[in-house]
């Protein structure tokens, strides 16, 4: 079916005024009322459309993998700046440390609203290329700190100024990319390969030689790295898919027509009261931030304190640093093995997520109980123990999938990640001062947090399940036809959509 017929398919089930509204509001509607019929009339091929998302995977993706990878590396490198002198050097005494680690996502909590503005308001990607220039700025700062009232103050804007990260590449993803699509590209780009890129850096400053202290020299580079890759955003990445560089008006029109079926639109810029209060409102919201809480417990715990649990191990600074490499490729890995069932059984996601959670339960255990002079149990147990990402990685791709209505999906992408802030707040004081070197505490803290993890998500497949039955019930009443087209580029919200399912 044409996208012509598509519209006057609009016109025949819709009131004109709600007309005007999708063609108004929604840019991948501007755009396709523009289109001439010569590129709307003819069929899409398979190998068109292979061709266009090959293209996305080739610029779009790396862009994201990169930004999240630089992301994660200005949060985790705390931990080995702490090894290289940073604890000693400002004078941090008793729980400092862990506030240090804390006190970052008090400042990504504060400005996760905000940013959730900002995303609905201006245009995705110059707002990303903006926010990565300013916690570049950050990081030179940090380099700059004398004591941990200024280590505490550059932590907390830092975490301001990269509060809209996550966010963004959750949005660009919906843009860009088909619900099938979306698990394997989540966890393409929501990697843990910050570890191989911070283990290397770190191990070469560790070697260095210089006037600098080498934590302080550590955030310098790495500001540096930021500011470059502001700059190749700015430049390469578009905004969303009617406005790529890189792409013909014909390759547009495939790659919106690709994502139409998702049926929950492209982008509106105009905010809508109503939608914030539905997605509030709904039980499946709060399910998801609980786990999106409970299971960053541990990632907040982890990234402040990964490269002191080894060095607790009675390894040097600089060999830390290079144990801590192979977390990433674990995580990676499993987190990709995880997205292989979620795209090909349908609604199997769920269950993934909470099954998988045994294995960093199992780690922690582990952790807990084994004997402290057994090195090498213990550090097989941490490496096995960042499975714990994979679980997490799989629940983005579905509250993106699962909502319609771009400002409700703003208000979920908010309440997602405030949450993901709560837990990674939470996860330092897991693992408190007076608990080193062994910090039991902190690992029956971790254990904890799986158990009500994996309950919270396997309620919300329940409920979602339970929404499509009823769903399915009022369609069958009613003899509703099922296409998506007369809502794929409106800006109806999931509940509003009689045609919409839910993934689970």
């Amino acid at each position: 079916m044409s996208i012509l017929k598509g519209l006057h398919l609009i016109r025949s089930l819709h009131q004109p005024a709600e007309i005007t509204e999708i063609a108004e509001n929604d840019v991948a509607a501007q755009f396709m009322l523009t289109l001439d019929s010569s590129i709307t009339e003819v069929p899409i091929e398979s190998s068109e459309a292979r061709r266009v998302l090959w293209k996305i995977d080739l610029i779009v993706l790396p862009l994201i993998a990169g930004t999240v990878i630089l992301s994660a590396v200005d949060k985790v490198i705390i931990s080995n700046a702490a090894i290289l002198g940073m604890k000693g050097d400002l004078d941090l005494i008793g729980d400092q440390y862990s506030w240090a680690g804390s006190i970052f996502y008090l400042g990504y909590l504060a400005f996760e609203w905000p940013t959730a503005i900002l995303i609905q308001r201006l245009p995705v990607a110059k707002l990303l290329s903006f926010l990565t220039f300013c916690w570049a700025v950050m990081l030179f700062c940090t380099a700059a700190t004398q004591n941990f009232a200024g280590l505490a103050a550059a932590r907390f804007i830092m975490g301001c100024t990269e509060a809209g990260t996550f966010p963004i590449a959750s949005i660009l993803t919906v843009m860009w990319y088909t619900n099938t699509e979306q698990p394997i590209r989540v966890a393409i780009w929501f990697n843990q390969f910050s570890s191989i890129f911070s283990g290397i850096v770190s191990y070469g400053i560790a070697q260095s030689h210089t006037s600098i202290a080498q934590w302080r020299l550590l955030f310098v580079v790495l500001g540096g790295f930021s500011v470059l890759w502001s700059l190749l955003l700015l430049v390469v990445l578009p905004d969303s898919p009617v406005t790529a560089w890189f792409l013909s008006k014909r390759e547009k029109y495939i790659c919106v027509r690709r994502v139409q079926a998702n049926n929950t639109g492209i982008e509106e810029k105009k905010v809508k009261w109503y939608q914030v209060k539905e997605c509030m409102l709904d039980p499946k919201t709060w399910l998801l931030a609980i786990f999106a809480c409970a299971q960053n417990v541990p990632n907040g715990g982890l990234v402040t304190f990964s490269a002191i649990i080894v060095s607790g191990l009675g390894y040097t600074p600089s060999v830390t640093t290079l144990l801590g490499m192979p977390t990433g490729v674990i995580g990676t890995i499993w987190q990709v093995l995880l997205a292989i069932p979620c795209s090909r059984y349908k609604n199997k996601r769920c269950a993934t997520i909470a099954f998988s959670n045994v294995v960093p339960m199992i780690c922690a255990i582990l952790m807990w109980k084994l004997p402290r002079d057994n090195k090498h149990g213990l550090l097989a147990a941490y490496y096995v123990f960042y499975t714990y990402w994979g679980p997490c990685v799989m629940c983005t791709s579905l509250h993106m999938a699962n909502v319609s209505g771009h400002t409700k999906k703003i208000t979920m992408n908010a309440v997602f990640f405030v949450a993901y802030c709560v837990g990674n707040i939470i996860g330092p004081q897991v693992f408190r001062a007076s608990d080193a070197p062994d910090y039991s505490h902190g690992y029956i803290g971790l254990l904890a947090c799986f158990v009500v993890a994996s309950v919270s998500i396997s309620l919300y497949g329940v409920l979602c399940r339970w929404d499509n039955a009823k769903q399915d019930k009022v369609a069958a009443d009613a003899f509703l036809d099922q296409d998506p087209i007369p809502n794929g580029f409106s800006d109806k919200t999931d509940r509003e959509k009689p045609e919409f399912r839910y993934i689970y």
